[in-house]
């Protein structure tokens, strides 16, 4: 009764308010989720028409792309220029449909040491809510289930508190750490049951990990991930400490909702909105079950088209011979994402802090180009950055401010100006190396 309550009452009142249409939009992903293989097929590729047609008659970026008619819609889009953050910096107002005040602001959590930022619209927006929404129910979420979620927005002001309330989201953060505040989270939660776990899958590994070592008796009926890699430890873990499974999904903050695991150990890839190539260093497509670099176009976001975007990420498609004869959904598979071990820096009190502690704060740091964060010691860390032109080192002061505000103990901190902070094999920086072993 209070699912369908929130669900028929509550949410459409929500995107009333707020000018969106998730629920809408969910409806729509749900019949999707059901299709053949051949209607899924066929809406992607008309889906993939579309929008490089678009793109190319509208977006000023893309105006000098030639396609013919004839081609099939995965030989057109070869046509189209591989497209990197660098890119979309020196190049966002070619790249938009509508003017930019009539739009909302997406970043990139900055994991990789650069920072993404694109901008979509209110119907671009709550398609990506709304397919998050579906991956959470294909998890075991239904709307009002008691739900514990990790996340940046410690702040959640009034309308997210409102939201929190009624969807009985108990938020707690994700960045710092310390294994009290996550003894006394946990301990709060021992009398609920029938609860839903979500968050980074770092995070979730930490408070699994305080979990075991303390011995609390928490239980989820079932969890979901996001943000970093979810690894075999991390899984067993969560399973060994809250009793439950967790889904892993891929996406990207730029507004692409990549695939999501649910029957299978492979991602569902959600091919009507988002198309998948894997290609090799000079941008040729690899064959499915070889390892490539990771290149995303999404099909339905109109106000800020972005074709071929690279993410840096290396992947391997499942191929057609291996897909499972039983899955629940017909959409294509992906068999493995591969990401880098997301080092936890350890500060001198047993604090532990994921990669978004850091991109949290330097989000807000212009003057930083990139940034790397390398932990030798449990005493300190050292920091290599690209300053940008208008760096001064009262930037670095205010860091340190910064640091200790948020974990309220010093974090030692030796900076280092650097002129370029090499890439990894993927393409893309490491944003922690740690050489202090795993926590």
């Amino acid at each position: 009764m209070r699912e369908k309550i929130i669900e028929k009452g509550l949410m459409p009142f929500v995107d009333l308010f707020n000018n969106t249409t998730i629920i809408k939009k969910l409806n729509y992903w749900r019949v999707i989720s059901q299709l053949s293989e051949d209607e899924l097929n066929d809406l992607a590729s008309d889906n993939l028409v579309r929008i490089l047609k678009y793109a190319r008659s509208t977006i000023p970026f893309y105006s000098n792309v030639q396609i013919e008619n004839s081609l099939k819609p995965e030989e057109l889009i070869p046509a189209f220029p591989i497209i990197y953050k660098e890119d979309i910096k020196s190049n966002m107002d070619n790249l938009l449909s509508e003017k930019k005040s009539r739009l909302l602001k997406y970043a990139s959590s900055g994991s990789s040491g650069i920072q993404g930022t694109v901008y979509m619209n209110k119907t671009d927006q709550s398609i990506i809510r709304a397919i998050m929404l579906l991956w959470w129910e294909w998890a075991g979420y239904k709307f009002g289930k008691p739900t514990f979620q990790t996340g940046m927005s410690t702040d959640r002001g009034f309308v997210k508190s409102l939201k929190d309330f009624f969807l009985r989201i108990h938020y707690a953060q994700a960045f710092n750490l310390d294994g009290d505040i996550i003894f006394h989270e946990l301990k709060t939660l021992r009398v609920k049951r029938n609860m839903f776990l979500a968050g980074y899958a770092s995070s979730l590994n930490v408070y699994a990990d305080v979990c075991l070592k303390r011995g609390i008796d928490v239980k989820f009926d079932a969890a979901i991930c996001w943000g970093d890699k979810l690894f075999d430890q991390y899984k067993k873990n969560i399973k060994n400490a809250f009793g439950c499974d967790v889904n892993e999904t891929y996406s990207c903050n730029e507004g692409f909702l990549v695939g999501a695991k649910k029957d299978l150990d492979y991602f569902y890839i959600m091919s009507p909105h988002v198309y998948v190539e894997i290609v090799d260093k000079n941008g040729n497509p690899v064959p499915d079950g070889q390892l490539g670099y990771v290149l995303l176009t999404r099909l339905d976001g109109f106000s800020m088209p972005l074709i071929r975007y690279y993410v840096g990420d290396l992947a391997i498609k499942l191929p057609r011979e291996k897909y499972p004869e039983k899955r629940e959904m017909y959409f294509p598979l992906l068999e493995k994402v591969i990401g880098r071990d997301t080092d936890i820096v350890v500060t001198s009190s047993g604090k532990r802090l994921i990669v978004h502690f850091f991109t949290g704060i330097f989000e807000f740091v212009p003057e930083i180009q990139q940034f790397i964060v390398i932990q030798r010691e449990v005493s300190g860390i050292e920091i290599d950055y690209i300053p940008n032109p208008d760096f001064t080192p009262a930037v670095l002061e205010r860091l340190e401010k910064i640091f200790y505000d948020k974990l309220k103990e010093k974090l030692n901190v030796t900076w280092r100006a650097v002129d370029n902070i090499p890439p990894t094999a993927s393409g893309k920086p490491q944003l922690i190396q740690s050489y202090i072993g795993k926590v």
